[in-house]
Order: structure tokens, then sequence, then C-alpha cells
């Protein structure tokens, strides 16, 4: 799996979950652990906020979908290229929870400021910082989880991961649907009111993270051979293939939760659908590693990509919101059975000594291609008059279906390192 470092006194350094595991065989790491309970509390904060995003840019503040996919495209985007960046830096400095609460913390102190929006314009700058944190934070902190956890296990820690994270995207919402239940009579102030609330999670997902997560030192002499892939292996760059080519048909979800209002479900219920999505993604994420871990990732990925591609054809076809509700529970599988197992196929396919970098380069192919993806999304969505929606949903199936065709086609499983 392309060309070591050298031996002797150019040994490259030990990563601390490769001869130091903190977890017995089968069970979940203490890091991990905290990681899922800090992914938690900043997920339910998020999600007290997103799913209602479309809605108030829309419908209050007048927004296009258009600009709607501009200003997810630039956010997503934005934070997906910065994690290149902070997984390098993090294998450079060997060093990865000082960023991991620099990323967290960023992430919540923008909160309140959704609250105080009252331009499309303020929306996408508030937005921008917010995934800035993302982008801060996720390489180094799915490289710690790497790290932590033994090569055979690695399906089910991301799947945990993902379980614990998606769980306070369940939790967020129904705090969502229940404050803009209860503040119905005051009209857009009860946006605003939510948004406030949505900083409170975030900040005990930053004290937690400080005063609890242990960080072992990097052992032995480090050679760190710098941002660049000539020290990954083939499967590991036509995986990112791959994911560029989905990436490129997976426009943000908020066209989803669009699409769901479009079709007359209450601003109110909104929250509602998106809890469904993720209390199946809750559910079926850890199960999903699992099986990954048990059948291989390929074999994974080569079941949710096409299922992805059905989702969406139901979502172009979809004309009665009992069908919206149907399919955000099974996209909630979709994202059940492949994120954790992505994670975990590029844990294996990546140097022990880079893995930062390999989380980072591959956070930023999918941030690149997001960026683009959700502006076609949205010129799509707009400018077919005839079909509407339906055009844009069908393009988003059909590059999923060419990137499981490339997926079987050119890549290949990897032993874990």
């Amino acid at each position: 799996m392309g060309e070591e470092a050298g031996e002797s006194e150019d040994q490259p350094r030990e990563i601390a979950g490769d001869i130091q595991k903190d977890e017995k065989p089968g069970k979940i790491s203490r890091t991990v652990k905290v990681l899922g309970w800090v992914s938690l509390f900043t997920d339910a904060s998020s999600e007290m906020i997103y799913p209602l995003l479309p809605v108030f840019l829309t419908s209050v503040l007048g927004a296009s979908a258009v600009f709607l996919g501009v200003i997810e495209g630039i956010a997503e985007g934005t934070a997906s290229i910065l994690k290149g960046f902070s997984g390098y830096i993090s294998d450079r400095l060997a060093k990865r929870k000082a960023l991991i609460v620099a990323g967290y913390g960023l992430s919540a102190v923008t909160k309140p400021f959704f609250a105080a929006t009252d331009a499309v314009w303020q929306v996408l700058a508030v937005r921008f910082v917010d995934r800035v944190g993302k982008g801060i934070r996720t390489a180094p902190r799915d490289a710690l989880i790497s790290e932590t956890t033994s090569a055979d296990n690695r399906g089910k820690a991301y799947g945990f991961h993902r379980s614990m994270d998606t769980l306070g995207a369940v939790i967020g919402p129904a705090i969502a649907f229940l404050m803009m239940w209860l503040l119905r009579g005051q009209g857009n102030n009860a946006y605003r009111w939510v948004f406030l609330a949505a900083f409170i999670p975030g900040m005990i997902a930053v004290v937690l993270l400080v005063t609890t997560l242990r960080e072992k030192k990097f052992e032995g002499k480090a050679k760190f051979p710098g941002l660049r892939l000539a020290g990954f292996d083939r499967n590991y760059k036509m995986l990112l293939l791959v994911v560029a080519v989905f990436t490129l048909g997976n426009s943000s979800d908020a066209f989803l939760l669009l699409r769901a209002q479009n079709l007359g479900m209450k601003a109110y219920l909104i929250p509602l659908a998106w809890m469904v999505f993720n209390i199946v993604y809750a559910g079926t994420s850890t199960p999903g590693g699992m099986i990954s871990d048990r059948i291989g990732r390929k074999k994974t990925l080569l079941i949710g990509f096409p299922l992805y591609a059905l989702i969406y054809i139901g979502f172009g076809f979809a004309h009665r919101l009992v069908y919206i509700w149907l399919l955000f529970a099974v996209y909630g599988l979709f994202y059940g059975l492949t994120q954790g197992c992505l994670s975990a196929y590029v844990a294996d396919l990546a140097p022990a000594e880079v893995k930062g970098t390999a989380f980072g380069v591959y956070h930023m192919t999918v941030g690149v291609f997001s960026l683009f993806a959700s502006v076609i999304f949205g010129v799509i969505w707009s400018s077919s008059k005839a079909s509407g929606p339906s055009a844009a949903f069908f393009f988003g199936g059909a590059l999923a279906l060419v990137a499981a065709l490339l997926l079987w086609r050119f890549c290949g499983e990897c032993v874990a390192r």
C-alpha cells in the first residue's frame, strides 16, 4: 500500500492507537464514547436550527431556491475543504484535541447569531463561520477514533459515533418542534427563539470535550510525508473518485426539507420529519458499521448507493406527503448503512502515519463537490419549468448509480491498518 517511510532512526512514529488501543476486543473505546456524547450535544444544537433554516430563508427572508443552494454549497464546501488542512495540521503537529476543541467551540458560539439575522447575506456569513468550526474538528476527530480502535472493530466504532451524532439530530428537531408548537402565536419570532436556545447544548458539548477527552501522545520519531497523495495506494485514490461522483449528485438535505414544504407540510412539522430521518439513521448506524466489518466496505456501499438512487427518484415522483414521510425514513437507512462504512473504508486504506491527512483529503473531496452539487441542484430545480424539482432529484439519483458502477469496477477491499 504505497511506499513506506524509511527504517531505523527514520522509522515512522507509531500512532498511539496502533500500539495502545484503549479498548477491549469487540468493545467501544472510551475515546469513541466521549466523542460520541460530544457529537450528540453538538448535533442537538445544530439540528434545532438546520431543518427550520430553509423555511426561514425562503418564507421569512425571501431567498430563492438558487440562493439556498449557494448558501448550503458555500457553507458545506468551505467546511469540507478546511477538513483537509486540519487533518494535515493534526498529523504534522501530532496533536488532535486542540483542533477538535477549537472546532466545536467555534460552532457553539455562532448559534445565537442566527437569531439576530434579518438578511440572507447575514445567514450566509453565520452559516459560513459555523461550518468553519466543523471543518476544523472533523478530520482530527475521525483520525483519533481510528487510532483508538482495532481494525476489525472499526466499522462498529464509526457506526457507534454516527449513532450518537444522529441521536443528537433526533433530539434537536424534537426540541425545535416543541418550541415551534409552543411559540406558534409568536409568528416569525418563533424561529429566532429556537435559534437562540440552540446555544445551550452546543456549550455543553464543549465543556464535556474539554474536561473528559484524553489524548495519548504519539510515540517514536516522526517522519511526516506532507500533504500529498503519493503515499496512498490506488484503492484510496479510486475511492476519492467514487466519492466525488456521488457527492456531485448529493445536494444539501435542505432541498429535501424544501420539497416537503412544497408538497404542503406545515412549518412546525418539518423538524418532525427530519426527526424521523434521524431516528432511523441513529438506529441503523451501529448495525450498518458492523455489517461493513462482516461483509466488507465495498459490498456495503454497493447496497447503499443504489438505495440512494431509488430514494431520490422517489422524491422526484412524490406527490403526497405520506410518501415524503416514508422516504425520509428510508433515507435514514441509507445514511446508517453507508456513513460509518465510508469512514472505516478511509481508515482501512490510510497509512498509519497520515490518517489525519487521509480523512482531510477525503472530506476535502466531499467539500469541493458539495459546493457544486447544491448550486447545480438549485439551478436545475428553478430552471426546469415542466418537471420542476423532479429533474433535480433524477439527476442526483443517476449520479449515485454511476458512482456504484465505478466502485464495483475500480475499487477493492484493503487489509485494514
